[in-house]
């Protein structure tokens, strides 16, 4: 008997790679969609189906699918953006697919959402999944109407929430901290002892092989983290470590880091790099994911990987 077919969104990217490597290990026969025709790893299927900002017909690229993992989204990209864009591409682009998939009669649908569809806070008290939603951008509102628009339904699906995810490749805040860890000189970092939660990408490729399983609950949503939450301290003595180096922190206290980013016009920088949020991954966690790799460990190797 053949393994199941999966049409994966999103293939392209920081996550996407690692996740069609899981998916393709574990012996699944994959479908990568494209928006235009460029090479694919051998043995794998492309489809090529356009951009998201235009309705798309699903039809021939669900055909012979099991399952879907839908990853494909607009990124959070800040204020700018309109509304308008992440409702047609997150939201509408999501439900259309969703809607093809169950007139397919596909088995199962993973949506990889966000934790802002839940919330959009740097800090505060600890999230976990049964929270009232309370997203405070368009990308999180976005992505919440999607899987509000799930539950609406008649489909097999479930929607994971992850945190900020770092591995090979990643951008933004993480790759300044990972430039930062392999800076030769002392950091004024020490203080920085607020704990966070982030995501192996690693962790969240194996979240999605356990969502793809009858063990795992479906028809709702999952925050998915390392269970153990780290410091921004604690994840540059990581990475050095991994340089096999000293932490070389200084214990400048996090008030003084505060008002210097606001006098260099970078509070909110600051924020999202020095905020306290944990999100904890306790259903998923009870349903009987484990996390593939620990926290410290994974981040000693992103610092002394040549690609990261």
């Amino acid at each position: 008997m053949a393994e199941p077919r999966i049409l994966v969104t999103g293939a392209s990217g920081f996550v996407g790679p690692h996740v069609v490597a899981a998916l393709r290990d574990a012996g699944y026969r994959l479908r990568l969609t494209q928006r235009r025709a460029t090479a694919a790893p051998p043995g794998i299927e492309t489809v090529v189906t356009g951009d998201m900002s235009a309705p798309i017909d699903w039809r021939a690229a669900l055909e012979g699918v099991d399952h879907v993992v839908h990853m494909a989204g607009l990124a959070h990209a800040g204020p700018g953006l309109d509304e308008a864009l992440y409702r047609q591409i997150n939201t509408q682009a999501t439900l259309d697919l969703a809607e093809a998939a169950r007139q397919a009669g596909i088995a199962r649908l993973i949506y990889l959402s966000s934790i802002k569809a839940l919330s959009g806070a740097f800090d505060g008290p600890p999230l976990r999944d049964d929270d009232s939603p309370a997203p405070d951008d368009a990308y999180g509102r976005s992505k919440l109407a999607a899987e509000q628009g799930l539950a609406g339904l008649d489909l097999d699906w479930v929607s994971l929430r992850p945190v900020l995810i770092y591995g090979p490749g990643v951008k933004a805040n993480m790759a300044a901290l990972l430039r930062l860890a392999r800076l030769p000189l002392p950091l004024p970092l020490g203080g920085l002892n607020a704990p966070r939660s982030l995501l192996a990408v690693e962790n969240l490729a194996e979240a999605i092989l356990f969502a793809l399983t009858p063990a795992c609950p479906s028809r709702r949503s999952y925050i998915v983290s390392d269970p153990e939450p780290i410091s921004v301290a604690e994840i540059i003595t990581a990475m050095r470590a991994g340089l096999e180096r000293k932490p070389g922190l200084i214990p400048v206290p996090a008030r003084w880091l505060g008002l210097a980013a606001r006098l260099a016009g970078k509070q909110d920088a600051f924020a999202k790099l020095s905020g306290g949020l944990i999100a904890a991954p306790d259903a998923l966690l009870r349903a009987g994911w484990r996390p593939r790799v620990a926290i410290p460990a994974a981040l000693a190797r992103l610092a002394a990987s040549p690609a990261a």
